[in-house]
């Protein structure tokens, strides 16, 4: 029996492209797992060093904010010995639940550029061979820019929102005890949030690509940007000014950086449109 050819995009059905995004999504899913193994085993370096880091006082973010206000002459409540806050499970199930779901999030944030790459390889055949040419460096691009935020929200959001939040008190009758699954939301949607936030000039070089987005619009709409910015910079920071300024002005630099994005763009298609009408 003779081997059937490969069917190019082209001649693909509906069900056979299902076909196709589904084991790209179980290869996908596959990786996640045998990482978040992996992370399941280290369970030492994973909570203790990785998700409990930020708690403890010799965390890096916090000698350098110390050492900044000492050479200031401010006193400042990251040179303290301690947080003043315990972490607790209250649930049966609380410490294994939290270690599988920590395992799985830790499976994503290695693998992601392994999920891109799945992902790739299921668009790029329905695109032309110069795009594909074009865009031989997203993967790498991507994940840069991705862990590059998952750094920033690690190092920079998480240790500034647990400080806050964990010195915070209305009163001295209301001891900080907080479940272990709530210091954990904190630490991931910090980390996963600004992973996200730091794609944004990828998302706009594909809007563009694609028409939706132009140079023209985003600097019109700039100022109504930068609000949006500072109050989703106060979503996931503490809410005090020096925290979401921290968290704005890196998304306010991707943002420019996305308009010049934009406008190579749009000059390289009216270079390509130009040359097309001479050929012609």
């Amino acid at each position: 029996m003779s081997n059937k050819k490969k069917e190019t995009p082209a001649e693909m059905s509906f069900l056979d492209h299902l076909e196709e995004l589904r084991w790209h999504l179980i290869r996908s899913t596959l990786a996640v797992v045998i990482i978040g193994s992996l992370a399941f085993l280290f369970r030492g370096f994973v909570f203790d060093t990785v998700i409990f880091g930020p708690k403890k006082m010799d965390f890096p973010t916090y000698r350098l904010f110390c050492e900044i206000a000492t050479y200031l002459g401010f006193d400042s409540d990251f040179c303290a010995d301690k947080l003043p806050f315990t972490i607790q499970s209250r649930l049966m199930s609380g410490q294994f639940s939290a270690h599988i779901w920590t395992s799985i999030w830790a499976g994503f944030i290695v693998g992601f550029p392994y999920i891109l790459y799945e992902m790739w390889k299921f668009i790029s055949p329905g695109l032309y061979e110069k795009e594909r040419r074009n865009s031989k460096g997203f993967i790498f691009i991507a994940s840069f820019l991705f862990f590059l935020g998952v750094l920033f929200g690690y190092y920079i959001v998480a240790p500034l929102s647990i400080n806050f939040l964990g010195t915070y008190q209305v009163s001295e009758e209301v001891l900080n005890e907080f479940d272990l699954s709530s210091f954990i939301a904190t630490v991931r949607s910090s980390v996963i949030a600004c992973g996200i936030l730091f794609e944004l000039p990828i998302i706009i070089y594909f809007l563009t690509k694609i028409g939706i987005v132009t140079p023209e619009i985003m600097k019109k709409y700039r100022k109504i940007a930068l609000v949006v910015v500072l109050i989703l910079s106060a979503v996931i920071t503490p809410p005090d000014v020096a925290s979401q300024i921290i968290v704005a002005v890196p998304v306010l630099i991707l943002y420019q950086v996305s308009i010049y994005i934009s406008s190579y763009v749009l000059k390289k298609e009216a270079k390509k449109a130009k040359k097309n009408l001479k050929t012609n």
